[in-house]
C-alpha cells in the first residue's frame, strides 16, 4: 500500500436479511430469506436478500414477483428498529478499536475508517486490523462482514465494492498503482461507486465503456457533458479522492433543508391529498420545533396516479415570517397545493420540503403576526413532543390523524418507511 493515508471501508454483508436469519438461528450463507412486508403486494420491493439466495442468482433489491417461482424462500417482515439496534452494537465494536473522530457511518450498514494513526500503535497492517474487527463482529453478532482497504476513501469504496468480491477473504486492497492496473478495463461502469445509469449511457454515447477510458478521454468534452461533476469524474477514473473524514467532520452546509415524502397505498383524491400534505406539514414542524429551528420557505413535488401520463406538480412558496408555527406553515402549505395541484387528477406520490433552515433565534415575524399567540403555541408543540418522547409517537394526535384516509398514525409506527417492529 502506498500514500500517506490507508483507509478501510466495512459493509455487513446483506444486513438486514443476515439480521433476519441469525434471530431465527439460521445460517445467512445456507438460508433463503428475503426481507419484504408480506401484506404488500408482489410488486414490493424486497429490502433485501439472504448471501445464500444472491449464490442463486436473485438480486439485493428486486421486487418479489421477480424472484423465480422455483426457489423456495422465507419471507420476513421489516424490523427497522431491530437493525438499528444490531447497527448500534456493531459500531461499539468499531469504537474498541478506533475513535468516533475517525469513523464516517455512511449507512446503517457501511462505515469508513481512517486507520493510519492505529497501525503502528496495534503492529498491524491494515489487513490485519480488518480481519480483526471483521472477527469480532462475527463473534459478537454472527454477521459476516466484508472490507476493502484504500490509500483514500474512494479507492477503500471501490476495494469493498468489487475486488473484495473475488476474493476468499472478503478484503479488497486498492491503490492509485493497482487501481489503475486491475480496473481501468473493468466492465460494467456501473460498478463504480457515483457512475449510475444516466452517467453511463452518457458516456457509452461517445464510446467511453471503462474508467481507463475516461481518464484518457478530452477533458473539455467531459465537462461538456457533465459540466463540474466531471471534476469528480476524472479524479475518480484516476483513482484519486483529496476529501478526508476530517474533511467530511468538520463540512458546514450553506444552506439546509428537512423533508418528509410518501409514496400512497393507493390514488388519493384532491382533497385526500389536501390531507397528507396538512399531516405532513404538522410533523415536519414538529421536528422543526424539537431541533430548534425554524424555516421560511416549503417546496411541495406531489406526483400523480401511476396509471396516468402526466407531469408531477412541482412548486415553491416563500413566506413572510420564519417560523416553526404548524399554524402558519400548514397555511401556506395549504396555498401552495391549492396552486399547482390539478384537482380532478388523482395523488400518489406526495413530498414535502422545509427550505432556508436556521436556528430558531433568527425567527422573524410580519405585521399580523401575534408573538404571544405563537408563544402559547411553541409551548404546546414541546408539551407534544415530550409526551411523545415518554410514551410513544402516537400517544398525542390530533383529529385529522384519526380520519379514515390519514396515514400519520400509521407512518409513526414506522422507521424509513417500514415497520419498525
Amino acid at each position: 500500500m502506498t500514500g500517506d493515508k490507508v483507509y478501510i471501508c466495512i459493509d455487513l454483508k446483506c444486513f438486514y436479511a443476515s439480521v433476519e436469519c441469525v434471530e431465527r438461528g439460521l445460517d445467512p450463507l445456507e438460508t433463503n430469506l428475503v426481507v419484504a412486508d408480506p401484506e404488500r403486494s408482489e410488486k414490493t420491493i424486497c429490502l433485501a436478500v439472504s448471501p445464500a439466495m444472491k449464490e442463486l442468482g436473485v438480486p439485493g433489491r428486486c421486487r418479489v414477483f421477480q424472484i423465480p417461482k422455483n426457489i423456495e424462500y422465507i419471507m420476513a417482515p421489516p424490523r427497522m428498529q431491530l437493525y438499528i439496534d444490531y447497527s448500534a452494537e456493531i459500531y461499539a465494536i468499531y469504537l474498541k478499536y478506533i475513535e468516533s473522530a475517525d469513523i464516517h457511518v455512511y449507512s446503517v450498514d457501511e462505515v469508513f475508517m481512517d486507520v493510519t494513526d492505529y497501525l503502528s500503535m496495534y503492529q498491524m497492517t491494515a489487513k490485519e486490523l480488518g480481519m480483526r474487527i471483521m472477527q469480532d463482529i462475527m463473534d459478537s453478532t454472527e454477521i459476516t462482514a466484508t472490507c476493502g482497504i484504500g490509500s483514500n476513501l474512494y479507492l477503500a469504496k471501490i476495494a469493498l465494492d468489487i475486488t473484495a468480491k473475488h476474493v476468499p477473504d472478503h478484503i479488497g486492497i486498492l491503490d492509485e498503482a493497482s487501481y489503475r492496473g486491475t480496473l481501468w478495463t473493468h466492465k460494467p461502469l456501473k460498478d463504480f461507486w457515483r457512475i449510475g445509469t444516466g452517467t453511463a449511457v452518457r458516456l457509452e454515447r461517445v464510446g467511453i465503456t471503462t474508467m481507463g477510458e475516461i481518464a484518457r478521454a478530452d477533458e473539455g468534452l467531459l465537462y461538456q457533458l457533465f459540466g463540474i461533476d466531471a471534476e469528480l469524474l476524472i479524479d475518480h477514473a484516476w483513482g484519486r479522492e483529496p476529501t478526508t473524514i476530517a474533511d467530511i467532520k468538520n463540512y458546514k452546509a450553506k444552506s439546509n433543508s428537512i423533508s418528509s415524502g410518501q409514496v400512497l397505498s393507493r390514488d388519493y383524491h384532491y382533497e385526500e391529498g389536501k390531507l397528507i400534505v396538512k399531516e405532513m406539514a404538522e410533523l415536519l414542524c414538529l421536528e422543526l420545533v424539537d431541533k430548534g429551528l425554524v424555516t421560511d420557505s416549503l417546496t411541495l413535488h406531489v406526483g400523480y396516479s401511476n396509471r396516468i401520463e402526466k407531469k408531477s406538480a412541482h412548486g415553491t412558496i416563500s413566506m413572510t415570517v420564519t417560523t416553526s408555527s404548524a399554524r402558519q406553515i400548514r397555511s401556506y402549505a395549504l396555498k401552495l397545493y391549492e396552486r399547482i395541484v390539478d384537482r380532478f387528477t388523482a395523488v400518489r406520490r406526495v413530498y414535502l420540503t422545509f427550505n432556508h433552515v436556521i436556528d430558531e433565534a433568527y425567527q422573524q415575524y410580519d405585521l399580523f403576526t401575534d408573538p404571544a399567540g405563537l408563544e402559547r403555541e411553541h409551548r404546546m408543540q414541546q408539551a407534544m413532543l415530550n409526551i411523545k418522547e415518554k410514551y410513544g409517537k402516537n400517544a398525542i394526535l390530533k383529529g385529522m390523524n384519526l380520519m379514515e384516509n390519514g396515514t400519520t398514525i400509521e407512518r409513526n409506527r414506522q422507521i424509513g418507511g417500514h415497520r419498525s417492529e
